[in-house]
């Protein structure tokens, strides 16, 4: 009975870190979007994410095919544990030093001891790699190998789109001397890069040659901080000629939320109905290509990923009945 409950306690410890980790991963840009729920109103970190759940069952169902019992764990629970306190020792340094602006002598003197006996604990457990110790080693490869295909791409489609895209400032003047026909109502264009028109402005304004009579370029920034305070939310520029460009910035640990978010902008001066907004995507179609830079192994892996991402109307909390999808291909 004792064993047992340690085990549920210990599983849903495992279950929340998986959980929290991978949120701030896919803030971060380590990951892809993956669906991610708020269980409670009032507790921020209180998330669950399906998919990680459901790796999680396979993994465990593996794990325990694989080793039958408790004590062939053994090894693979010492290396993995020892070498999250290696790693941890690591990056508590790395804080101390270059966050917190401790003098180097000063954060050597205080993380060095304790990384020394993390890496005795870890170098006496690599003996146990061939008995089942190369479990967490083989899982870390394979999460690091996830994460730098999914930056390496994403930095590969982004420079790529970068070179398509106008920049803002000459679509402005472009606009000013042939006049497009203008519709009542907001269109509001998600892009990652604000000096650029978005891909859906420019296929808009190329397939349907006319523009709303308020147009606000959205971007979404994720800081390295966890939360961003309401007063740092929101950041507005006008352009001009019935444009603004907003950007909102979200910490690593919060679910963007388009909506609230611009609802701190409608007190800022910026009026709006939401019923008369529309909300502007541009979805990707992912295509390999031999010189993208990466191997052909890693093209799939990331097409495969992108593919499984979610949807970003979703992942943003878009109201569905507002939203509007213009897809490309881009080759990567």
């Amino acid at each position: 009975a004792l064993a047992t409950a340690a085990t549920v306690i210990a599983s849903q410890a495992v279950i929340t870190g998986a959980f929290s980790l991978t949120n701030q991963a896919v803030q971060l840009g380590l990951l892809p979007r993956l669906q991610i729920r708020r269980t409670s109103e009032t507790l921020a970190g209180q998330i669950y994410i399906p998919r990680i759940r459901g790796l999680l069952l396979v993994g465990t169902i593996l794990l325990v095919v694989l080793f039958r019992s408790s004590n062939g764990l053994a090894s693979a629970y010492g290396v993995a544990v020892a070498g999250t306190m290696l790693v941890d020792g690591v990056m508590a340094f790395i804080v101390v030093w270059r966050v917190w602006k401790w003098a180097l002598w000063a954060a050597m003197a205080l993380m060095v001891p304790f990384i020394v006996i993390d890496f005795a604990f870890f170098g006496s457990n690599l003996l146990k790699v061939l008995h089942g110790g190369w479990v967490p080693l083989l899982i870390g490869v394979c999460l690091l190998l996830v994460m730098l295909t999914w930056r390496r791409g994403a930095n590969i489609l982004a420079a790529k789109t970068r070179r398509l895209e106008t920049p803002i400032n000459l679509l402005l003047k472009s606009l000013t001397k042939s006049k497009p026909p203008r519709v009542p109502g907001t269109a509001v264009f998600l892009t990652a890069a604000p000096e650029s028109a978005p891909t859906a402005l420019l296929h808009s304004l190329k397939h349907y040659k006319v523009l709303h009579e308020s147009n606000v370029i959205l971007t979404i920034v994720t800081e390295n901080v966890p939360r961003v305070a309401p007063q740092d939310r929101v950041v507005m520029e006008s352009l001009g000629d019935g444009f603004m460009r907003v950007i909102l910035h979200f910490g690593f640990m919060e679910t963007p939320n388009i909506p609230k978010a611009l609802a701190i902008a409608r007190k800022l001066g910026w009026t709006f109905d939401i019923m008369s907004t529309s909300f502007f995507l541009s979805r990707r179609s992912v295509r390999p290509d031999a010189r993208s830079g990466m191997p052909a192994w890693q093209d799939r892996l990331f097409i495969f990923l992108a593919q499984n991402a979610d949807d970003a109307s979703s992942y943003f909390q878009l109201p569905t009945d507002r939203v509007v999808e213009i897809g490309t291909q881009v080759t990567v």
